[in-house]
């Protein structure tokens, strides 16, 4: 009997086998931060603090694909590497979420000109060409379609964190079909 080749055993197999996801995490992240230096120093939208923090999100997304990729394809590293990428999406998305509220008058519109990280983990001092805060939250600047920043930055995140849940129950089940046949 030939291999099934139904979109959901091509997605199976994308998120339970291969370094294939990993390439896409990574270039996502990376496109993620692109997108956002080229709208800071091209279009001259400053980033506020809580752009920063989904910023971090989007780069600890890269480095999770990166890492992935430099890591063997276990059981263990696979699932690890969906708990991490969870992880920065929901925090991106969390973030992005916050600059809606934010712009759409609802949220507190809490802000401050410091990115608000531990003295151990000061980014904004180390790598101020990406992550120092140099505006206040007001609005987030539109990509398309009239779609904010914000709003692109949720629905991407949701993706990721979708992605990264059906990776790992699809990794799952398929471990325990192995063992038991």
């Amino acid at each position: 009997m030939a291999p099934s080749t139904t979109p959901l055993a091509a997605l199976t197999k994308a998120l339970t086998k291969g370094r294939l996801l990993w390439w896409a995490i990574f270039a996502l992240g990376s496109a993620l931060l692109i997108a956002a230096l080229y709208w800071q120093y091209v279009l001259g939208d400053d980033p506020c603090q809580v752009c920063i923090q989904a910023r971090l999100g989007a780069v600890g997304m890269g480095l999770v694909g990166a890492l992935m990729l430099m890591l063997p394809d276990t059981l263990l590293n696979r699932q690890a590497g969906f708990a991490l990428t969870l992880l920065t999406g929901a925090g991106m998305g969390e973030r992005a979420f916050y600059l809606y509220e934010i712009e759409n008058f609802r949220g507190d519109g809490s802000c401050e000109f410091t990115l608000g990280m531990p003295s151990w983990f000061a980014v904004d001092q180390w790598f101020p060409a990406f992550f120092e805060v140099r505006n206040i939250c007001s609005y987030t600047p539109e990509i398309a379609f009239g779609v904010s920043m914000a709003e692109a930055l949720m629905g991407i995140a949701a993706v990721v964190c979708l992605l990264a849940m059906l990776g790992s129950g699809l990794l799952i089940k398929s471990t325990l079909a192995k063992r038991i046949d």
